[in-house]
């Protein structure tokens, strides 16, 4: 077996054909756009490079057959509460189902972040924001929304035997759009609804600079400074809506308000994926016009919830079951969509846990699982502290 790092635009291209021909007869798997993968390694897109460095390689059999590949991270900015070791990261694992070679590929990753000065391993996670590319799926594998990563039950054995450990779990959630919600929430909602102070609203294309300011408020107060993740300013949402614009369905994005100050926000959007598997990873001129064609001529009935958040003052209030159920009462007269999926919680959230298992007759739909290898064999593991 022969291992290569990335160095060329051709062997970038193999990189990104490790995965597609591993995959080749699995009818679950969904081609990504391949413009999303180059792009978390050109340091011009992708300001995770002001921080730190990224590396990628391919393996070959001794046919010259593409058999795994994997990138390497090492991020300043990366860190989980409780860290007391650099850590850097893994992603894009892809192998064979032969432990030789994943080993080849866990080795060749591990020595480079050594390099670094780093002690520890997180992966497959992503060089850049957890919205995308994150965790080792490990149940539920059924095709995958967008920018979800995908990959064959095999894998779970290839890192496990090599010795990663179960860093923390992270859980998609599922339910029937048509349903009603749990008389819980219909109650907190009805109380929330009888003070004029509450109000919602869905999101307007034709102002997005004042949701966009509403969005960044809300995600502050809520994330920001929580595993890792940085405050957001008005500019950088705001082109953020922009580039969503296009796929952006009103309805299916909402915001809470108490006297006007924005303090929830659910952001939702029909599953890109859907339309995005006819294009085979392509994203040029003329496969943007062909995506437009089958936006309008092809019907999806699936949507997918990416942002779910109140601000801590009004946490415990009901204001969770509050913009849930204003959403319902937009979202079912529609009788659009059949299917729901919201991205993954971790499972050392458990307040967040538990406000999607009581929304209404949830199931969870997969499971995704970020490992940790300590370099340190001696050292004792952790795994990720439970949020409070």
């Amino acid at each position: 077996m022969q291992l290569t790092e990335v160095t060329t635009p051709q062997l970038a291209n193999n990189f990104i054909r490790v995965n597609v021909e591993l995959n080749i007869d699995n009818p679950n798997y969904i081609h990504p756009l391949e413009k999303d993968i180059h792009e978390v390694f050109d340091p011009k897109k992708n300001k995770a490079f002001r921080f730190g460095e990224a590396i990628r390689w391919i393996l070959k059999d001794n046919n010259g057959k593409l058999i795994g590949r994997i990138a390497a991270f090492n991020n300043k900015k990366y860190k989980n509460k409780g860290d007391d070791v650099p850590v850097g990261g893994i992603g894009f694992f892809d192998s064979i189902n032969d432990q030789v070679a994943a080993d080849m590929l866990f080795d060749v990753a591990k020595n480079w972040l050594k390099q670094k000065g780093m002690e520890a391993m997180d992966g497959p996670i992503n060089f850049g924001e957890r919205d995308r590319w994150w965790g080792l799926l490990v149940e539920g594998f059924q095709p995958p929304p967008y920018c979800l990563n995908y990959n064959s039950p095999y894998y779970q054995g290839l890192f496990e035997n090599y010795g990663f450990k179960n860093y923390y779990n992270q859980v998609c959630f599922g339910l029937d759009p048509h349903k009603e919600m749990s008389q819980k929430i219909l109650d907190r909602h009805a109380q929330l609804t009888q003070n004029p102070a509450f109000s919602s609203s869905i999101i307007d294309k034709n102002n997005l600079e004042k949701f966009a300011n509403d969005f960044v408020i809300v995600y502050n107060k809520a994330w920001a400074g929580h595993g890792g993740l940085k405050e957001l300013k008005k500019d950088q949402v705001l082109i953020m809506f922009k580039k969503m614009k296009p796929v952006m369905e009103e309805k299916l994005i909402m915001f809470a308000y108490h006297n006007n100050d924005p303090i929830a926000i659910f952001v939702n959007l029909p599953d890109l994926n859907q339309w995005f598997k006819h294009l085979k990873g392509k994203f040029d001129l003329w496969h943007k016009l062909k995506f437009l064609w089958i936006k309008k001529t092809r019907e999806n009935r699936r949507f997918t919830g990416l942002v779910f958040g109140v601000v801590p003052e009004f946490q415990g209030m009901g204001v969770d079951a509050y913009i849930i159920n204003e959403i319902k009462m937009v979202i079912q007269p529609m009788k659009k969509y059949d299917v729901y999926e919201m991205q993954w919680i971790g499972e050392f959230n458990p307040k967040m846990m538990n406000i999607v298992e009581n929304i209404a007759d949830t199931f969870r739909t997969r499971t995704l699982t970020t490992y940790r290898y300590l370099f340190d064999r001696t050292k004792e593991y952790k795994p990720h502290p439970v949020l409070h």
